[in-house]
């Protein structure tokens, strides 16, 4: 993925300062930091980027989403629309929050529709957790209106969208709060790292808080701060903010190197009758992250597939297969496999995730590609590769 494609002497740089001090930790010891505070300017660097009021780094995306859901006060037995198309995390955070994941339908765009979002409703509804799959938006004026009708709070985990936006807005900044993931395999990496990001400043001084543990944050003596809630520790360390400090700085040159070259393999698989393509409802607004193309039927992308396998051709994602990002294959979930028990363990559910009817999904997913878009390629070798994709495609035909 991108962000791993760039380290260089600015990942150092930053590193190099926090070492050079001694400083891990993200508060405090002010006299010995030598002024560096990169968790600090990592989340102003995101904030600035994404046009947001407030950013709060954590340690991971999972950290960011639960996060965000807490702070929005998503907790014990709140139904929450989530997607069957996602990494797994994001429902994790619904588990373990207390909450009570129900899935609704995925379309075109890969995100959850408002057609599958209205009909997945029930008088227990109370949010919505709304995925940015894949680099992209989802139909944001019709899942908004749908939200406002019928006064659910929306959630957005934007963990693969950082730099998407529609119609002029960044995603994550529709809803309540927005999280993305910098672990290792996003379009900038911290490693391990996520930022949950807001307009609100009371969701934003909640998620401050209840991410180390009741912490508010005044005053010069950690000791002896204000606990005005309970928390966890989702911190994120200097070093690792460090190098995400860095990598948010190539976020706009990632970008435009990844439309490039999206752009060059799109143009080369739409002279192919039987390819179709995502629907991304603002194109202006596509981080390119991916691209996502349809096959007729899940048979023939299934083929495909094992086509490019054959040739040795990297990239290509088949998820309908994929053990954490598609629903038929989280055993875990779908019979409530915990270590300890959870609420979820011992409440009535309004799905019984074993039968689950979501055909739109199935279907969607089941004829669906994704090619992880590399910006560190030339034009020349994107070209060959382009040429090199269609060329089993057509051989899958």
């Amino acid at each position: 993925m991108p962000g791993t494609e760039l380290f260089g002497a600015e990942e150092r740089k930053e590193v190099n300062d926090v070492l050079e001090t001694g400083i891990l930790f993200r508060y405090g010891h002010d006299a010995q930091r030598n002024g560096h505070w990169k968790t600090r300017d990592f989340e102003q660097e995101v904030a600035s980027f994404t046009g947001a009021a407030h950013a709060h780094a954590v340690s991971s995306g999972t950290a960011a989403i639960i996060t965000a859901l807490a702070a929005a006060g998503i907790g014990h037995g709140d139904e929450v629309i989530c997607t069957p198309f996602t990494f797994m995390a994001t429902n994790e955070a619904v588990v373990f929050l207390g909450g009570i994941p129900v899935f609704a339908e995925v379309d075109e765009t890969l995100c959850l529709s408002p057609e599958g979002i209205e009909a997945a409703i029930t008088p227990n509804t109370r949010a919505v957790c709304l995925v940015h799959m894949c680099g992209a938006m989802a139909r944001m004026d019709e899942i908004m209106a749908v939200c406002e009708k019928h006064n659910l709070i929306l959630v957005e985990d934007a963990g693969q969208a950082l730099g998407a936006s529609y119609k002029g807005k960044h995603v994550g900044l529709f809803g309540a709060a927005g999280a993305f993931s910098f672990d290792f395999f996003k379009i900038a990496t911290c490693g391990e790292g996520g930022v949950m990001i807001t307009n609100d400043a009371d969701t934003y001084h909640k998620a401050d808080t209840y991410s180390d543990h009741g912490h508010n944050h005044q005053g010069s003596n950690r000791g002896m701060e204000p606990h005005p809630y309970l928390g966890v520790n989702y911190r994120l360390g200097e070093l690792n903010a460090a190098v995400g400090l860095a990598q948010m700085r190539r976020v706009p040159q990632i970008i435009e190197a990844q439309k490039r070259n999206k752009k060059i393999l799109k143009d080369t698989l739409a002279a192919i009758p039987e390819v179709s393509f995502r629907h991304i409802p603002d194109p202006d607004g596509d981080s390119g992250t991916f691209l996502s193309f349809f096959m007729p039927t899940a048979e023939l992308s299934q083929k495909v597939v094992a086509t490019l396998a054959e040739k040795g051709i990297p990239g290509a994602n088949y998820w309908y297969t994929n053990m954490y990002h598609f629903i038929n294959q989280w055993d875990h979930l779908k019979n409530l496999s915990t270590v300890s028990k959870l609420p979820i363990n011992v409440m009535d559910l309004p799905q019984d995730y074993n039968n689950l009817e979501l055909p739109k999904s199935q279907e969607v997913v089941g004829r669906l590609i994704s090619f992880g878009i590399s910006c560190a390629k030339s034009e020349e070798e994107m070209t060959e590769l382009a040429n090199a994709v269609a060329a089993a495609v057509r051989e899958s035909l």
